[in-house]
């Protein structure tokens, strides 16, 4: 017996340091899967890096060589700032020189806003009303005056869900007094109903 039952455990220890070995192994092929992920990840990164050096420096030799014509030649952004720098608008400026008076701007009339401002006058003072004057509004009211005014919407709802309940117990009372009605016509028997 003992011989059976120490066999049995050798058998299960065994199969314990097998299912150990197994997911040993298990892990430490999924940790060398991990590192080349890493690693190819890693070169990934780095390939894109010379990528962009290698667009960089086209980029940085196109814009000095520009396809053969001389460096010296400005770029489109220089030539847009220098029109706009010829546009000069002399606003609050009184040039000297001759050349400068031709490009000052005349002095802006500024626009009557003496319409608009009636308009907003005449907005702004409504005529009064008097007939909308009520006593009930003039007169003191109670401290709860609010709260029973936001509760009023509350307390609708619930006076109408207490007459449906009202009108479903009178319904159940008038069929309980029907059925009570049914049984005792049912009970009189037809030797008991007529004494004549």
């Amino acid at each position: 017996m003992n011989s059976s039952i120490s066999s049995t455990l050798g058998s299960i220890y065994l199969g314990l340091i097998v299912d150990f070995r197994v997911k040993r192994a298990a892990c430490l092929i999924q940790r060398i899967n991990m590192e080349k992920s890493v690693g190819s990840l890693q070169e990934q990164a780095l390939k894109r890096k010379e990528r962009l050096k290698a667009l960089r420096s086209k980029q940085l030799q196109g814009r000095e060589q520009d396809d053969g014509e001389p460096e010296n030649k400005k770029t489109a952004f220089e030539e847009e700032t220098e029109e706009k720098h010829k546009e000069l608008k002399l606003r609050n400026y009184t040039p000297e020189d001759e050349e400068l008076k031709e490009r000052q701007i005349p002095k802006a009339k500024p626009a009557s806003v003496e319409d608009k401002v009636k308009d907003q006058l005449e907005a702004a003072n409504p005529e009064p009303i008097i007939e909308e004057v009520d006593l009930a509004n003039l007169a003191p009211r109670k401290p709860d005056w609010d709260l029973k005014r936001d509760v009023a919407k509350k307390l609708e709802k619930l006076e109408r869900r207490t007459q449906r309940a009202i009108a479903e117990l009178i319904r159940e009372r008038l069929r309980g007094s029907e059925e009570e009605l049914a049984a005792a016509v049912g009970a009189v028997g037809p030797d008991q109903g007529d004494s004549d």
